[in-house]
């Protein structure tokens, strides 16, 4: 890569600096998010039909239009990643990801806090949801057994397009795409508690309802901190991590050992912050006794840092005299 081409990548829009391969990724996860609104759109219209009083079914209901968060959060941070770095956004629009997940993640957290509660307050007051019968092609039909073929069909989809989107998160370091379809692959645990209180009040145990409601809410309400929590780490620049947030990324190691590995670097840490899908690095180096580094130096060992992964979109590499304690390695 030339200089040229270097100061190039970090002045183009966030979509254009992913390699060619890469946007076929995104394209693909976008078709994936848009498939998953039509899906969800017919999900909750079904469910809100069958509902009820079933404290379950309307957990679950909040749950399905909740799920609409994700993908509309990552589309809209899409289209932003079109937009070139100008003057006030000299780092271009990849944050647009951390903000969709911070987003995204206090709307999961606010619906899982008042449906916990809601949940609680039905079995303190011991509500009792009563489930009828209903005509069904001139039959009469317990109300109980369409919502369990609701749930039970509900419950497919969001499994099979989670699986299907989890590969392509990673391959995109996607954290909001990471969520989505964490919680899309964790759909059927909601269907299952639905369908248990739904039998439950139809075996004549009310509480199964309000208990399954409680397992639904909390669900929603852990999925909103662990968002909420990676959503605030990546925004408030800790060091990069991997997409599922277990551990720092191995590009942070992989590029001090490449500064580290070049003759006339004595001391190599790097500063590596997540951008979106993208790192923004600043190698701090101390050169070795008697060889200050020239300029071509420097930017070789840029491009060398720029060309070990596609992810390092703009790196900067800045001599100094010595390496602050907090900076210092692991």
């Amino acid at each position: 890569m030339s200089p040229t081409a270097q100061s190039e990548t970090a002045s183009v829009s966030g979509h254009d600096a992913l390699p060619h391969d890469v946007q076929q990724v995104l394209r693909q996860a976008i078709r994936l998010e848009w498939i998953t609104i039509g899906v969800m759109v017919v999900t909750i219209a079904a469910v809100g039909l069958v509902t009820g009083q079933s404290q379950a079914m309307k957990a679950a209901w909040a749950e399905d239009m909740l799920t609409l968060l994700p993908p509309l959060a990552f589309l809209i941070a899409a289209r932003r990643l079109r937009k070139a770095p100008d003057r006030d956004h000299p780092y271009g629009h990849h944050r647009s990801i951390g903000v969709a997940h911070l987003v995204a993640a206090l709307a999961l957290l606010a619906m899982g806090t008042f449906l916990v509660v809601d949940s609680v307050m039905s079995l303190v007051k011991v509500e009792k949801p009563p489930i009828g019968t209903m005509a069904l092609f001139g039959h009469a039909v317990w109300a109980g057994w369409p919502m369990i073929i609701v749930m039970v069909l509900s419950g497919i989809a969001p499994v099979i397009l989670g699986r299907k989107k989890l590969p392509l998160a990673e391959k995109l370091h996607d954290k909001v795409l990471f969520a989505d379809a964490d919680m899309n692959k964790a759909d059927w645990s909601t269907a299952i508690a639905t369908i248990v209180g739904v039998l439950g009040i139809g075996f004549g145990l009310w509480w199964f309802d309000a208990a399954a409601a409680l397992v639904v809410s909390i669900s929603i309400l852990r999925d909103g901190l662990k968002n909420l929590r990676a959503a605030i780490a990546g925004l408030t620049d800790t060091r990069a991590r991997t997409v599922d947030d277990k551990k720092p990324h191995p590009l942070t190691r992989d590029v001090e050992t490449r500064a580290l590995a070049t003759p006339w670097v004595a001391q190599a840490v790097g500063r590596v912050r997540d951008q979106g899908h993208v790192f923004h690095v600043e190698m701090f180096v101390v050169p070795r006794h008697g060889k200050a580094p020239s300029l071509d130096q420097l930017v070789l060992l840029r491009t060398e840092l720029l060309e070990l992964d596609w992810r390092l979109h703009d790196v900067v590499v800045a001599p100094v005299p010595t390496i602050p304690q907090t900076q210092a390695r692991d």
